[in-house]
């Protein structure tokens, strides 16, 4: 089911925006952010009815969603959503989205975050096909304010919550021109996929923590070793592709 779920949103993607790029941006991440919100919803609810509580989920996770918002807020900043019917694909795509991973978290947690990890390394993939495509256009153009307030001179703290494979050290992008900005893109989109990997730990309720926490436990040295191996796959896979036309 997951992979299926994957499937049809990368068939949207390719049958009606193979060449309009910001479009497909805006709708990706439209519906990138859902998965986020469907799981603080449910970690909500365990910890209303008293089932439940792990503050450190919800931190990481909202600030997982306000970082998709940046991206989202980017690509409309650059004619992504101008027109009404790339609107009404995204908004209808996230609301189906967002009931659809409501019901997988509550009979698996482990599959919604599997899931959310093949569509952020779908992310990863096309944002990665078109910086090989169009680098030297995108180092021509000036970055969007959005994205220099974002990763320059915004919440830093909440920046550096989503990125849990980072206890120790701070990632902090250079942003000179738009070629920065999708180039930093496509790094958070590789960060959620490590975090989605950690929340797939069968010990990830006792282990996996926000990057903030005090004391923080360390992630079990299979756990680092699982995800590390996974992520330099995925990149070493992106070097080895040739620039293909935009899927």
């Amino acid at each position: 089911m997951i992979t299926l779920l994957v499937n049809l949103l990368e068939a949207l993607l390719n049958t009606f925006y193979r060449t309009r790029l910001y479009p497909r941006f805006f709708v990706l991440e439209t519906v990138a952010r859902v998965p986020y919100f469907a799981y603080t919803s449910v970690l909500h609810l365990y910890e209303t009815m008293g089932w439940w509580r792990k503050s450190d989920w919800l931190k990481v996770h909202f600030a997982e969603s306000w970082n998709e918002l940046h991206h989202l807020l980017i690509a409309e900043s650059l004619g992504g959503n101008r027109y009404w019917i790339d609107r009404f694909v995204a908004h209808t795509g996230a609301f189906i989205y967002y009931w659809i991973i409501i019901f997988v978290y509550v009979l698996s947690p482990r599959s919604a975050y599997r899931f959310m990890q093949q569509v952020e390394e779908h992310a990863y993939h096309t944002y990665d096909t078109f910086l090989k495509e169009h680098g030297e256009e995108l180092r021509a153009l000036p970055a969007p304010e959005i994205a220099l307030k974002y990763y320059r001179e915004g919440d830093l703290y909440m920046f550096d919550e989503f990125q849990t494979s980072h206890p120790l050290e701070v990632r902090r992008p250079k942003i000179e021109n738009l070629y920065d900005v999708f180039l930093a893109i496509r790094d958070d989109e590789l960060e959620h996929v490590k975090t989605m990997l950690a929340c797939q730990q069968p010990d990830a309720q006792q282990t996996f923590q926000s990057p903030h926490t005090a004391n923080r436990a360390v992630l079990p040295e299979a756990a680092v070793t699982a995800i590390n191996e996974h992520t330099a796959d995925i990149a070493q896979q992106a070097v080895e592709e040739e620039p293909v036309e935009m899927s």
